[in-house]
């Protein structure tokens, strides 16, 4: 597991952070695309899915390539936008417009996504230290609290 740990270091750079979100998404739209929903290149390191959203402004669709933890009855989502200062516009997309799809290994699911609060929250985000722990070093850079949310299939 040699790999896990210098790809955990890396991805808790500033570096990686300033890097990553310009690089990773368009990559992974691209590959995804290609594969015709089969393949996702950052999810060979975790579980991804191509979350597809209502614009919270615009209205459009939006397509964002994420991480996420599988659970017992959907997924968890965070948004930890690698660590930088502003939530990402995923999670006001979810907020103004909680049904949603996912795109998760080739099947396209309708969900519906729910923004975690209080101890539901503080339980789930200790599972995500656990599985991805590069978390902690993202939300120790940013005075937000990184929002995570429960999405399940409607």
């Amino acid at each position: 597991m040699i790999g896990v740990r210098a790809v955990q270091k890396v991805s808790s750079t500033r570096a990686f952070a300033r890097i990553a979100p310009h690089v990773i998404p368009a990559m992974d739209r691209a590959v995804h695309r290609l594969t015709r929903g089969k393949v996702l290149l950052s999810a060979q390191m975790l579980p991804g899915v191509i979350l597809t959203s209502t614009g919270a402004r615009s209205g459009q669709l939006r397509h964002s390539p994420l991480a996420c933890m599988p659970v017992d009855g959907g997924w968890i989502l965070v948004g930890s936008n690698f660590g930088r200062t502003g939530n990402p516009a995923w999670t006001h997309n979810l907020l103004a417009h909680p049904d949603a799809e996912i795109s998760w290994k080739g099947e396209q699911i309708p969900v519906t996504a729910r923004l975690l609060a209080g101890e539901e929250r503080a339980e789930v985000w200790k599972a995500a230290l656990a599985f991805w722990p590069p978390y902690a070093t993202y939300q120790a850079r940013v005075d937000r609290e990184i929002r995570l949310f429960r999405v399940v299939r409607r």
